[in-house]
């Protein structure tokens, strides 16, 4: 039998243990909650990836206990979107989402990656069908992508994966639900009733009181100048801008030999292009190298060999294959470890910016030098012969059969030195080095044309 003093010893400890833990869930219950709380009430592009990244990153250096996401959005670029998604999955810390009116498209696909998802009144979600610019239905290669990227972020947030996959697919059939050949948007209700929300509520603080919380505090995540800078500099648009003056500033330089204005422009536009990217870590150290390796070879190609060859072309597919992935995002420590789902739109990107700084360098340079719209910029002078101008120069002919010394590099024009005068000479193949012994072959467009002896 069990004896007074044992009986007396249990009871006693246990009044010690119920004590504790009465003890700890009032303090639990007196603990403020931190929640950090941003916005994504744009478009969805490398900027809104950006914020993303920095409020989750803010979140833990706050040691937060929950990172809730006011969302307003109507879709936009797949790429930005599956990164966001992503963090919102590895995050350590639990997400939740308020749907305040839209989360279409690519705004489905991040609330679905959110551990709870709450919407307003009159709030919807769903119909992402990946579109182009347009608006047009892309094919079904990328509609496949799509849907594999909702149904496993709904599997792995306890969401039917079907349903996910009917948001992007018209053609799937789910009784009651999806049976109408159109893709699936679900209302407030609707989403209730299907798992793809937890309530109806009208602000954050009913969202918090909802969830169980009674003791928090909002932590608002801060956009500073710099980081509106760099999101400003890594938006499409703007990236395409300044591949623009990149290239139209190469043009005009090589219209103007020497260090000026169009050059200083040029490398002006490539900082503002490569450093945001760099230190968003889109762009790496090779990249960026193989951009430089395609500018020299173009450069030599140029200046040092007459005609445009094999290393002008090469020049400019390693050119345009830096500016492309340094816009993408690397998924691995490897030279190919690259997030291919956004490589084809940064390739448009960058294509589309070349075709347009070439024409429109040629548009812009005929304006400059056949006009007077820029001053005097193009030449107001006709030289006519009656007044005594004459396109050939009788001292230059007489140079005709003569020997001399190339006074500059010819590649392939520059100086030649002829009884110690100095004459304007075209090399008539290849380079010719300085101090060359040179024999003038003929004249021609106010230039000797030599060879070397």
């Amino acid at each position: 039998m069990i004896n007074r003093n044992s009986i007396v010893i249990v009871l006693f400890f246990t009044m010690i243990f119920t004590t504790i833990s009465l003890f700890a869930t009032s303090v639990d219950s007196n603990k403020i909650i931190k929640v950090y709380r941003f916005n994504i009430d744009e478009m969805i592009a490398p900027p809104v990836w950006r914020t993303t990244k920095l409020a989750i990153e803010n979140a833990q250096k706050y040691n937060a206990d929950l990172i809730l996401i006011h969302m307003n959005t109507y879709g936009g670029m797949l790429d930005a979107a599956d990164s966001i998604r992503t963090k919102i999955l590895d995050s350590q810390i639990p997400v939740y989402v308020f749907i305040d009116k839209n989360a279409a498209s690519a705004g489905a696909l991040i609330s679905i990656a959110c551990d709870s998802i709450y919407m307003a009144p009159g709030a919807s979600i769903g119909a992402a069908t990946v579109v182009d610019q347009e608006g047009k239905v892309l094919p079904d290669k990328y509609q496949s992508y799509m849907r594999s990227m909702m149904r496993s972020t709904a599997e792995a947030k306890g969401r039917d994966p079907e349903i996910a996959q009917a948001m992007v697919d018209p053609k799937i059939y789910i009784a009651g639900i999806s049976d109408t050949g159109q893709v699936l948007t679900f209302t407030v209700s609707e989403a209730i009733e299907n798992n793809f929300c937890r309530a109806e509520v009208k602000d954050m603080d009913e969202l918090m009181q909802h969830a169980g919380y009674k003791n928090y505090e909002f932590i608002e995540h801060k956009i500073t100048a710099t980081d509106k800078v760099i999101g400003w500099l890594i938006n499409p648009m703007v990236s395409g801008i300044l591949i623009m003056v990149i290239l139209g500033g190469i043009y005009f330089e090589l219209q103007s030999p020497g260090i000026g204005f169009p050059i200083a422009a040029s490398l002006l536009a490539a900082l503002l292009y490569f450093a945001p990217l760099y230190l968003e870590g889109l762009a790496n150290n090779w990249e960026i190298l193989l951009f430089v390796v395609g500018l020299i070879l173009l450069a030599v190609e140029i200046f040092a060999l007459v005609g445009f060859g094999v290393l002008g072309i090469l020049g400019i597919i390693l050119m345009i294959t830096g500016l492309t992935l340094s816009m993408v995002g690397n998924v691995g420590p490897g030279f190919f470890d690259i997030d291919t789902t956004g490589i084809v739109g940064a390739f448009l990107v960058v294509i589309i910016a070349f075709l347009i700084a070439i024409v429109g360098s040629l548009a812009l340079s005929k304006q400059l030098f056949t006009t007077h719209a820029f001053g005097h910029l193009a030449l107001d002078k006709v030289q006519k012969s009656d007044e005594g101008y004459t396109s050939a120069s009788k001292e230059y002919n007489n140079m005709v059969g003569k020997n001399g010394i190339a006074y500059t590099v010819l590649r392939p024009a520059g100086k030649i030195i002829i009884n110690d005068e100095l004459f304007d000479a075209t090399a008539r193949s290849g380079m010719i080095e300085k101090g060359t012994n040179v024999f003038v072959f003929d004249y021609k467009n106010a230039q000797l044309i030599v060879d070397k002896i």
